[in-house]
């Protein structure tokens, strides 16, 4: 049965509209995103159709061009369509952020790196530049691959945080595993940073580990 056959008080839209999107399931939400759904299925079984496919709303996001047209309804449009919402999403946190200390927003700040790093297959490391009133300057992956102390070079990341006329920065990288636990090649990595940093008078104000939608803040277990 077609989502316009529905009752008006069980339609995805219109409960949106009425309730606020916080009250639809992932489905449903997609339902919206869809607008129609395919031969047989409603929007809404399109969308519990593409979650049972790639396991989760990460691993949606995560699809490719061509892992993404493999469900049937599915094509280079909606891909299009589903990659612009996420990079409006990530330009409005940024917004957020360059408005106000950056500090004050910390889900703010997890929200944003699960946005720009969540959906990588590899290994990336990032830094977020602040300056004195701890509001974000620009963001930059500085690093991609397995990451080590030998293969995130302090120095790189110093001259980096100096060509921005930084006053402190944010590190972040995730783990294409799945785990946000650092390992102590990561507790390692975050001190030999914080002590480069620290004397050109650029303060390591937090590291953030994000694995899909799980994040580790160093900072929140006493460790940056």
């Amino acid at each position: 049965m077609a989502i316009t056959d529905w009752p008006e008080e069980q339609r995805p839209r219109e409960r949106l509209v009425r309730h606020g999107a916080q009250t639809l399931s992932d489905a449903e939400l997609l339902a919206v995103f869809l607008r129609v759904g395919v031969s047989g299925k409603s929007a809404v079984d399109l969308g519990r159709d593409m979650i049972a496919h790639f396991g989760s709303l990460n691993g949606l996001f995560s699809a490719n061009l061509p892992e993404f047209s493999q469900l049937h309804g599915l094509g280079p449009a909606k891909y299009a369509q589903l990659q612009a919402v996420m990079e409006l999403a990530r330009r409005s946190i940024t917004e957020e952020l360059r408005a106000g200390e950056i500090l004050s927003s910390p889900q703010a700040v997890k929200q944003y790196l699960q946005l720009l790093l969540a959906r990588r297959p590899y290994e990336s490391f990032a830094v977020l530049f602040l300056d004195v009133k701890n509001r974000l300057i620009a963001s930059e992956e500085l690093f991609r691959g397995t990451l080590t102390q030998t293969s995130v070079y302090p120095r790189e990341v110093v001259k980096a945080a100096l060509g921005h006329n930084a006053a402190a920065v944010i590190i972040a990288h995730n783990h294409p595993s799945g785990t946000p636990e650092p390992s102590a090649a990561d507790r390692t990595l975050t001190l030999a940073l914080k002590q480069a940093l620290a004397l050109v008078d650029v303060r390591l104000l937090d590291h953030f580990i994000v694995a899909g939608r799980l994040v580790y803040s160093f900072a929140e277990h006493g460790e940056a």
